[in-house]
This record gives C-alpha cells, structure tokens and sequence, in this order.
C-alpha cells in the first residue's frame, strides 16, 4: 500500500491541540519534530549521553513539525480532507497565533496532483436507504431509485465517504419530513444541510467556522436543484460569535445536526437545548469510539438523554431529545 505523508506546521504550543485533533480522527501514531522538546531532553537526561552530533542538533532546529500517515487510496484521501478542515478550525480559534501557521504539506504527493488525483478515488456511493453520493464528473451506469445528491467539493471539503457522515445520512432518513426545519452546525460542503431538503425539509440552515463554505455550500445547492429561497449558509463561530447565535435562533429547529469532533461537539452542546423545538431532536456525529463517554457526560449535564446510537468502524453518532421533549 502507498502512503502520504502529512508534515503539518506549528508550535511547542500547539503541539497538544494539534495531535489531540489528530486522535480525534483516529490517527494515534504521530512523529514530533521540537527544537524545544529536544533541548529539554538533552537538559534532564544527561546521565544517558556525553557527546551529541552537531548534525542532529541542527536538524531539529526551525519550526516545529508533527508528521503522520494516512494510506494513499479513498479512505485516506477522505482522511486528509478531514485533517485539513480541522486545522481550518484550530487556526480560526487560534486568535493569538500560539499554534503558529497550521499549514500542511504532503510528501510522496504534490499539492498540484491532490487537486485532481483524489477524484479517481469518489465514485458513485449509496448511502442508508434513500440517498446515493455521485460526483458531478461521473455518470450513472444505470438507473436507481435512489435520491441522488450531486457534488463536486474541492479539495478541501468532505465528499460524504466519511463514516461520520454516512451515520449522520441514515438518521437524517429516519428524522426529516416536508415539515422540518433543520440546522446544520458545521456544515463543509453543505452535504447535510441540501441532503435535508432533497428528503423534504422545509427548510435548512448550515454553518461552518469556515467563509469559504458558504461558496461551496450554495454551488453544491444549486447543482442538486433545491429552492435556494428555503435554503441559508452563514459563517462563523456558533460557540462564541453572539450575533451569529441571534440570526440562527430566529427560529427553532426539529432537527440539529453537529458532524465534527468530540471537543467541538461538547463545546457546542449548551447552545442546543435553546435551538430545538419541542420534540427535536440533536444528532452529534464525528466521535470517535474513546470519546464517546465525554460526549455523553456533557449531554447529560445539558439534560440531554441519548435516544440511538449509531456505529460504524471507530466512530459513533448519537441521536439525542432534550429534557422538554
């Protein structure tokens, strides 16, 4: 199997942030490469050495860099997507630039060939009961019945190959009807959001910490046809950006949908319970299996109860009402 490499650039302090986002996604083996972590070593551990090579020294000097490895097929392409949407977020909440610039570069692969190259890896793909995932290059080899949900979503937002998405799919089928309202908290490419209004939502609503999502979000609208009139995308920081939490409480949802990580999810619970109608429900995807008790743990204090619990591989969705359903 072919790997990528992933070099991404940061700080001594942004070395927890960064790998914990990485365990979030499922990545536990990470190289760190710390000018500051080695001086310290070579500081505390002199009893285990006398003479250190100048060219080792040097070679740890500059920028801090954790490398990891995801395979060079769809999953890991799909993978890389995820990697760099969350670092779009830390850098957005990152106000004082502690985790210096949360770049990242690929080896084994240029940038320039991940921009066209991934597409050989996103074909056609059915989803739950109802949905199938077409890439707009690729066309149909026969006909289906399914609801088909065309995308084209640039390099650096999510294609729907993602377990995390695919649960949140099947428990949207089960949860939207031509009377629903939903919100999608973190929205990406908009697959969610349009996904709703392809089933028969009333209306969707979709917010991502990232402006460039509302481009992308609206694109992907349009080319699935869905009344741009029942359909809205903001941009910023739900958690801390009070007048995005007035524009998006306007109204209240039968439906709240949060695909992202466990620290962002739990971050975000608070919010929700003022969002819901009553009788909604709050579907939190994007955990993985470890974190799951932590998720629970802060529903429970935003009196939360855990209706269904979706699985596939490492990650988990839950489905959840709030104590005045």
């Amino acid at each position: 199997m072919d790997w990528i490499q992933i070099a991404i650039f940061t700080t001594s302090e942004g070395i927890e942030p960064v790998s914990g986002r990485l365990y979030q996604l499922g990545i536990n083996g990470i190289e760190i490469e710390d000018e500051e972590d080695f001086k310290d070593f070579l500081e505390h551990n002199k009893s285990y050495w006398d003479y250190v090579d100048e060219d080792l020294v040097k070679s740890k000097q500059g920028e801090t860099c954790i490398k990891a490895y995801v395979s060079d097929n769809a999953s890991g392409h799909e993978l890389l997507t995820e990697i760099k949407n969350t670092l779009s977020e830390l850098k957005h909440c990152d106000e004082q630039g502690k985790f210096g610039r949360l770049e990242v570069s690929l080896g084994n692969i240029s940038e320039e060939d991940w921009a066209n190259n991934w597409k050989k890896y996103f074909h056609p793909m059915p989803v739950g009961k109802k949905i199938l995932i077409k890439p707009e290059w690729e066309e149909l080899a026969e006909e289906t019945d399914r609801i088909v949900f065309n995308i084209n979503p640039g390099m650096t937002f999510g294609t729907g190959s993602h377990f995390t998405t695919q649960l949140c799919i099947e428990a949207l089928e089960d949860y939207i009807d031509k009377d629903t309202d939903m919100l999608d908290l973190g929205c990406g490419s908009g697959i969610l959001s349009i996904i709703s209004l392809l089933l028969g939502a009333k209306t969707a609503t979709a917010v991502d910490i990232d402006p460039n999502a509302i481009h992308i979000a609206y694109e992907n609208a349009k080319r699935n046809r869905v009344d741009i009139s029942a359909y809205t995308v903001l941009a910023g920081n739900v958690v801390t950006d009070e007048n995005l939490k007035k524009e998006i409480g306007k109204i209240k949802y039968d439906v709240v949908v949060a695909n992202i990580v466990a620290d962002v999810i739990i971050a975000l619970v608070p919010s929700v319970p003022a969002l819901l109608k009553e009788g909604g429900v709050f579907i939190a995807s994007g955990i993985i299996s470890d974190r799951i008790d932590d998720v629970e743990i802060a529903l429970e204090e935003n009196g939360f109860s855990v209706l269904n619990t979706l699985r596939r591989g490492d990650w988990a969705c839950l489905i959840c009402a709030a104590g005045n359903n």
